[in-house]
């Protein structure tokens, strides 16, 4: 197995900060693996809440996460903030898979990296259906081609 490459903050069409909180922190003294998890996550689903394409309330339409990975370089600790780069990889007829990157307060190469799939269904039949619209435009804002930075 290859180890990936960090990529960079640059390499991301966009990145937020997030308040990191002292119970993030496990037994080992740096922020839990499944911290990066719920940071992705919010990370992606702030953005489509706050750009009003998704109403996870009453949308006709919810994304079901399909898959999702995550590649970790560096501790991260209490007390941040982190901040999370994100970007469409690949954008399909039903489904996005966004490529995210973890950073600590300073830095720019990313602490952890992973990806995350989407697949859009119906809210009451959860069968998969078309990505159009203004929430197609939303997520193609969100395509960047990865710079590949030198070392």
């Amino acid at each position: 197995m290859t180890r990936p490459t960090p990529s960079m903050r640059g390499d991301y069409a966009r990145v937020d900060s997030f308040a990191l909180r002292w119970d993030d922190t496990d037994v080992y003294g740096h922020v839990n693996n499944a911290v990066h998890y719920r940071l992705m996550d919010t990370a992606v689903n702030g953005y489509l809440v706050q750009e009003g394409v998704l109403d996870p309330s009453q949308s006709e339409a919810i994304f079901l996460v399909v898959a999702s990975q995550c590649d970790y370089f560096t501790e991260l600790r209490f007390p941040g903030p982190a901040c999370v780069g994100l970007k469409v990889g690949h954008l399909g007829t039903s489904s996005v898979r966004y490529d995210i990157g973890i950073f600590g307060p300073t830095g720019d190469d990313a602490v952890a990296q992973g990806s995350f799939t989407h697949v859009l269904v119906g809210r009451n039949h959860r069968r998969p259906v078309p990505i159009a619209g203004a929430l197609r435009n939303c997520l193609s804002a969100l395509v960047r081609q990865t710079v590949v930075s030198p070392k």
